[in-house]
């Protein structure tokens, strides 16, 4: 194993706070936040005893509520497992996510698990990672087939069936047809790429018409909201039903229906935060296709460790997704983000 940069040596501890997505404003810490000590390489360290491996866990966006909670449970996991973790924050900025690759490859950790903002642009960098012998892992959002060569793993949801599953649930509504129109998350973020191709296979053969589709800019609910009103203008009470691509993007389809006094629009959408459970079972949203994020973190660093240690282990790891509907929403484990 190689040996640790003195960064990871920090005893300090950062607990990373939740962010709504879409919501302004920077981290909320947590109370045990008083005694973190940050990098002066904006790396923050959750130091664990014990002679544990190394990993940079670098985020895609601590703004984006679902990221910075995988950071919070990343940092209590390597904790119990003896792993000496440390966390970056890439704000949405590919250059962010290069120079953190940069700085864990000097650091000499022993693996390096990255949910890229842009999967393209960090790729030079992660050549560099395997170059250097250190192990690189995938989380939540995957590289371009072309370039999974310089990953060892992959740990996330299968987007393409998210969106799938979310056809589905728009076809069993609607078994005589309908017209839905589909808000998409940050145009070409892997996500959204994923969610929206499978939407519209999974919609092939039926009698669904896709009125239109238009992705955000960020995944921010004033995103979603205004790409609603927009769509409600062009096309009022011909809408049955909407695909958005994430929970919080639901909240701004919502108050851009109540703003209209549209009521019984078919909402669908995707993630399964608390935001999503909360419209499920008041009834504005139908159905929310699920994910499990501390599933993801728990795998993601297992097999981080077997890597390290040359034992087997999964490439591509598939963490299962839950349709929340009103009949089952009450029987399912509330989400924590």
């Amino acid at each position: 194993m190689k040996k640790k940069g003195l960064a990871l040596l920090l005893a300090a501890t950062m607990i990373c706070g939740l962010a709504a997505c879409g919501k302004s404003g920077g981290e909320t810490k947590t109370d045990a936040a008083a005694d973190t000590a940050q990098t002066e390489d904006t790396g923050n360290t959750a130091a664990a005893s014990g002679d544990g491996i190394t990993v940079g866990w670098i985020v895609q966006d601590m703004a984006n509520e679902s990221q910075s909670y995988s950071c919070r449970i990343a940092e209590e996991k390597a904790k119990e497992l003896g792993i000496n973790l440390t966390s970056y924050d890439q704000a949405g900025d590919a250059q962010k996510a290069t120079d953190a690759i940069s700085t864990c490859i000097a650091q000499g950790v022993d693996a390096i698990i990255i949910n890229p903002a842009d999967p393209q642009a960090v790729v030079p960098a992660l050549m560099e990672a395997k170059e250097a012998g250190i192990v690189v892992g995938l989380f939540s959002s995957d590289l371009a087939a072309e370039s999974q060569q310089y990953r060892d793993f992959f740990c996330g949801t299968n987007d393409t069936m998210a969106g799938e599953q979310a056809a589905q649930a728009i076809i069993d509504a609607f078994p005589d047809g309908c017209n839905v129109v589909e808000i998409g998350g940050q145009s070409g973020h892997d996500a959204q790429v994923k969610r929206s191709d499978g939407f519209k296979a999974g919609l092939e053969g039926s009698n669904i018409t896709v009125l239109d589709s238009k992705n955000c800019d960020q995944w921010a609910t004033e995103d979603s909201m205004a790409i609603m009103e927009d769509f409600i203008v062009k096309y009022g009470d011909k809408i049955d039903a909407v695909f958005c691509h994430w929970d919080n993007g639901a909240t701004g389809v919502i108050n851009a229906l109540e703003n209209a006094n549209m009521d019984g629009v078919y909402i669908v959408a995707v993630d399964g935060c608390s935001a999503g459970y909360d419209h499920v079972k008041d009834g504005t949203q139908a159905v929310c296709i699920g994910q499990s994020f501390t599933n993801m973190v728990a795998q993601s660093l297992d097999c981080a460790q077997k890597a390290v240690a040359g034992e087997s282990f999964e490439e591509i790891n598939w963490i299962p997704l839950d349709t929340v509907t009103s009949e089952n929403v009450d029987s399912l484990p509330y989400p924590e983000w």
